[in-house]
């Protein structure tokens, strides 16, 4: 049974992302602010963001030949000045490619190689690691621009890049919506190392417009304001943080990263009045005592996704604070959401992450691609103009991703009960998400293959009670004649954090083995290890 939206379809306008945003009448005024920085107050109205991205996309264009495809890749964390230049970057036609700032030399000249960057922004605080990388993959120095407060000497600032001197100033890029890309973020899909999600502007438009009946349409500009600490490179802080705030005119106050004093702290200066977070900032809100120092009480909503939020957070926050934690599902694939609830249905609904946004299709099935009745689980495929055509470079992937009707593997198992309401049960997939960043079993893996006492290794997801994520967990077969310990556990903990990003450390400890499980081709069998966890006995463990 194909299950349809209980929406009507939306109609999604063939434009740009720089045309919704910045071309499209809205309720609010332009001279309205709507991104402030949470560290300073300093403010951006919608007047300012179209003057100052038509600066940059016209720079861009008469200073760097910028031509309709290049890429411009982002290592940043968030600042005010993200949108800008995603928007100056899409005029000039662009694609926008973020990378986590928490990367590695090494994990951000891999970006910078596949993506075929010809330029990336930063921060100060950060050219150590571009500089580096940059030079991994011959991306000349003057390609590095600024953003943010801080300018250094030598770089460029993304202020100064513009046509002031052109004889003639550029003209806009014109771009096809259903082709030409907005964004290539990295995923690591269903399995195997990051690859880049090709996201077109039909893409993200479809989504904004889909996800317009929802949370957006009961916000005031006037009234509403929420906090931006979602990662802006990450596709939820893209295309739904950011999307919110130029569509509804409701202020988003950006924060660089998640400090909780700091936010409810922000919460209460600026009366926020609802939140994008994933479940670890919702066990925050739920449990720390520093929460109770501040008035949090003009929150309306709070809305959890990246990862799945438990029954007990919900409860915890609205015993505490009276607000209501709602859940919504999505995958960077798809733009990003699938599914959301209603602010109101969060607690008649537990568990569920809500009902099929307007102009999607889902399905699902079982091993063998067979539709499941009502009520059974299976994976979930969909269809919708929100969802990508196929991964950066990668038509050998097509087969995997999609079936021979095109529909879209998500690679998590769901069902769905008689209201449309969808619950998500397990994973197909082998992705590990530690507090909604995504980690690659593959990645890391490979990495520990080069110690030099690790004979093989498996790497899988486990839960994590206390911060309410799944983390990174190593099961390792030590090569012929090293014996397992305490101290071998915890030395292989240690290399391999000082070579990945914060997410990627082995959280969840490393555990040894005889043997890694592996099918007759040579697969490992994560999930045969998967159900180890819960019989280990004596098991030595690495605590970070």
């Amino acid at each position: 049974m194909v299950i349809t939206s209980r929406f009507a379809d939306v109609h999604v306008p063939d434009v740009d992302l720089w045309s919704l945003y910045m071309d499209t009448p809205r309720d609010y005024p332009d001279n309205h602010p709507i991104l402030i920085d949470g560290d300073t107050s300093i403010s951006y109205t919608r007047a300012q963001i179209k003057e100052y991205s038509i600066a940059l996309g016209q720079g861009l264009k008469h200073n760097f030949a910028w031509s309709k495809g290049d890429v411009l890749a982002f290592y940043t964390p968030n600042d005010i000045d993200t949108a800008i230049v995603n928007l100056g970057l899409h005029w000039a036609g662009g694609i926008g490619s973020p990378a986590n700032p928490t990367y590695t030399v090494d994990e951000l000249a891999r970006q910078l190689q596949d993506s075929g960057a010809k330029a990336i922004v930063t921060q100060t605080p950060f050219l150590e690691t571009v500089l580096a990388a940059a030079h991994k993959v011959g991306l000349p120095k003057d390609r590095i621009l600024l953003l943010g407060r801080q300018t250094q000497q030598g770089f460029q600032h993304w202020r100064d890049i513009n046509a002031d001197g052109a004889w003639v100033k550029p003209r806009r890029t014109q771009v096809d919506p259903k082709t030409d890309l907005a964004y290539l973020v990295y995923s690591s899909g269903t399995t195997g190392l990051p690859k880049g999600v090709a996201l077109t502007h039909r893409n993200i438009v479809a989504n904004s417009a889909q996800g317009y009946v929802l949370d957006p349409k009961g916000l005031s500009w006037d009234y509403d304001a929420h906090l931006g600490v979602l990662p802006f490179f990450h596709i939820y802080g893209l295309s739904v943080v950011l999307n919110v705030t130029l569509i509804t005119g409701a202020p988003c106050v950006v924060m660089p990263k998640w400090d909780l004093e700091k936010a409810c702290a922000l919460i209460q200066k600026h009366r926020l009045t609802f939140l994008y977070v994933p479940p670890p900032i919702v066990l925050a809100l739920g449990k720390q005592p520093v929460v109770d120092k501040y008035d949090l009480s003009t929150l309306r909503w709070i809305n959890s996704g990246a990862a799945p939020c438990g029954r007990e957070l919900v409860v915890a926050v609205w015993e505490r604070l009276k607000v209501g934690v709602k859940q919504g599902y999505g995958l960077s694939e798809t733009s990003p959401t699938i599914t959301t609830q209603f602010a109101d249905e969060f607690f008649r609904f537990q568990g569920s992450v809500g009902k099929l946004l307007p102009g999607m299709k889902a399905k699902i099935v079982d091993e063998a691609g067979k539709e499941v009745p009502l009520g059974e689980s299976g994976e979930l495929l969909v269809k919708g103009d929100n969802v990508f055509s196929g991964y950066w470079n990668r038509p050998d992937l097509q087969e995997g991703t999609f079936d021979k009707d095109g529909w879209f593997k998500t690679g998590d198992v769901f069902k769905v009960d008689d209201k449309g309401n969808f619950y998500i049960t397990d994973r197909i997939k082998e992705l590990i998400k530690y507090k909604g960043f995504q980690v690659a079993p593959a990645e890391l893996e490979e990495k520990l293959h080069g110690h030099p006492q690790v004979g093989d290794v498996c790497v899988i997801g486990v839960f994590n009670e206390e911060e309410h994520t799944e983390v990174p967990r190593a099961y390792i077969v030590p090569k012929p004649g090293v014996a397992p310990s305490d101290e071998l556990a915890q030395e292989i903990a240690s290399w391999l954090a000082g070579r990945v990003a914060p997410p990627k450390k082995l959280r969840g400890g490393v555990r040894f083995l005889d043997e890694i499980p592996k099918s007759q081709s040579g697969k490992i069998l994560r999930r045969v290890v998967a159900q180890m966890v819960k019989k280990e006995d004596g098991a030595v463990k690495a605590k970070l």
